[in-house]
C-alpha cells in the first residue's frame, strides 16, 4: 500500500461511544475511485466522518498520506494535509455567490484557479456572480465539489452526492469525479445510493451493511454480478460458482 492515500484498519466508531461502524478495512490509493455502497443506516457517513476527523474512532487505527493519524485528531489538520470532504448537505452559504465560496476556501500553495476548477465544471463560469441559494440543486453540488477542488486536495471524500437530483445530472458529476482521479492522481472515497452508477466509474467498491463491509471486489465484477450486491443489501447469501460454496462477506 505504498501509494495507499486513505488506509482504514480494524476501525470501529461511532456516537457516544456505541460502534455503528465495526472492524473495518478499507484503503484509497492515488488515482482511484472507491465507492462506498450500502443500505440506509449502513454506515457509510459515519465512515466518512472518522476518515475526515469529525468522528471519533473506538478502535482500530487511520493512516492518511502515509502517516498514522491519532484518534482524536482535529479536522482542520486533516483539510491542511490535503483532505477535501464534501458533505451531504453540501453546506453552502446561500447569501454568498459562487465566486465566494470559492475565494473562501483557497488558502495554500497547493489551492487551484478559479479558471482551473471551471475546466471540470464550466457550467459555474458563467454563474461566477450568483448567490448559492438561487443556483439548482444540480449547480449547487457543482459549486460544493469545485470548493472541495479550490484547496487542491489529493484525497477527496464525497457523501451521497447524487441526493435529490436527476439520475442524469448525477451523471454528468460522476464523469467530472472519474476525470479528477484520472488527470489529477486524486484518490476519491464516494458514497452513492445510486449502485450502478457508482459502480460505473469505480475502480472498487465495499459494500456495508449494518456497519460491517460484507462485500468487497473490483466494480467490473458487481457491475456484473447484481445478484451478489442484491443478496448484499439484503442480508442474504449468493453463490459465486466456486467449489467452496456461497460468498458470505467478501465478494469474489
Amino acid at each position: 500500500m505504498a501509494d495507499a492515500l486513505l488506509v482504514l484498519r480494524d476501525l470501529s466508531t461511532g456516537y457516544g461511544g456505541v460502534p455503528v461502524v465495526r472492524a473495518l478495512d478499507l484503503s484509497v490509493h492515488a488515482g482511484e475511485v472507491v465507492a462506498l455502497l450500502g443500505p440506509n443506516g449502513a454506515g457509510k457517513t459515519s465512515t466518512l466522518l472518522a476518515a475526515s476527523g469529525l468522528l471519533p474512532i473506538l478502535e482500530g487505527s487511520l493512516e492518511m498520506f502515509g502517516q498514522r493519524v491519532p484518534n482524536h485528531a482535529r479536522a482542520f489538520r486533516l483539510a491542511r494535509n490535503g483532505l477535501a470532504h464534501v458533505p451531504e448537505d453540501r453546506a453552502l452559504f446561500p447569501g454568498l455567490t459562487v465566486a465566494h465560496h470559492l475565494r473562501l476556501a483557497r488558502r495554500s500553495a497547493r489551492s487551484w484557479t478559479e479558471d482551473r476548477v471551471f475546466g471540470y465544471f464550466p457550467a459555474l463560469s458563467p454563474l461566477r456572480g450568483r448567490r448559492a441559494g438561487l443556483l439548482s440543486g444540480g449547480e449547487q453540488q457543482m459549486v460544493a465539489l469545485a470548493r472541495a477542488l479550490v484547496s487542491g486536495p489529493r484525497l477527496l471524500l464525497v457523501d451521497e452526492m447524487s441526493l435529490g437530483l436527476a439520475p442524469q445530472v448525477v451523471s454528468s458529476l460522476l464523469v467530472a469525479i472519474r476525470r479528477l482521479a484520472d488527470e489529477e492522481g486524486i484518490g476519491v472515497l464516494v458514497v452513492e445510493q445510486h449502485v450502478q452508477l457508482g459502480l460505473s466509474i469505480a475502480d472498487r467498491a465495499y459494500v456495508l451493511r449494518k456497519g460491517e463491509v460484507v462485500v468487497e471486489s473490483d466494480a467490473v465484477t458487481l457491475r456484473d454480478r447484481r445478484d451478489l450486491i442484491e443478496s448484499s443489501y439484503l442480508g442474504g447469501v449468493v453463490s459465486d460458482g466456486s467449489p467452496n460454496g456461497p460468498v458470505r462477506g467478501r465478494g469474489p
